[in-house]
């Protein structure tokens, strides 16, 4: 005996049934798929914009490093200075840490940068006699920049002999010549 059987066209049990609730409009589908796009027509679509990597992580980086390095703190230092130039860069109250071995010194804070001539003054005290001549120096940089202002000048007048002379009301190119003439 054989049986027949009558097999009914279904859809799987996994796919839902279509109605007016799962069948969408394109424009609704359409604002949807605007809603992901993180950047303009045609580029990629991403469910989440992509987070850059905070300043934090490097700073963790930083701090293992320099704790395989070994660095030890430094206590009770008030200032640092570091000189570059004529600019002085000032750490009030700074963490100093150094590491002899691997010759390295951290030095963070908040950085003030100044003139060297604003903190003079203040870095006179700290100053030992090694330093003289160091600071002999410095004086004689300072005292030729003051008086080269006033030789910059006396360059700029020199220089306004070469210029065009400015045109005077009244007298022409022809009347100067015969001048010029009657005069020789």
């Amino acid at each position: 005996m054989y049986c027949i059987r009558t097999l009914k066209k279904h859809s799987p049990s996994y796919l839902p049934k279509p109605n007016k609730q799962t069948k969408m409009d394109r424009e609704k589908l359409q604002k949807m798929a605007s809603a992901v796009r993180t950047g303009g027509k045609g580029s990629v679509r991403r469910k989440k914009k992509a987070i850059h990597k905070t300043t934090t992580t490097d700073d963790k980086r930083l701090q293992s490093t320099l704790k395989r390095i070994g660095v030890n703190a430094i206590p009770a230092i008030e200032e640092v200075n570091i000189f570059k130039d004529d600019i002085v860069i000032q750490f009030l109250n700074p963490k100093v840490q150094a590491s002899v071995a691997a010759n390295t010194w951290v030095v963070s804070g908040s950085p003030q940068t100044k003139k060297l001539q604003d903190i003079l003054p203040q870095v006179l005290g700290h100053l030992g006699p090694d330093n003289l001549e160091n600071l002999k120096k410095l004086a004689e940089q300072i005292q030729k920049q003051v008086p080269g202002a006033g030789s910059a000048a006396a360059a700029a007048a020199q220089d306004d002999d070469d210029d065009v002379p400015d045109l005077v009301p009244g007298e022409t190119f022809e009347a100067a010549a015969e001048e010029g003439k009657a005069a020789a």
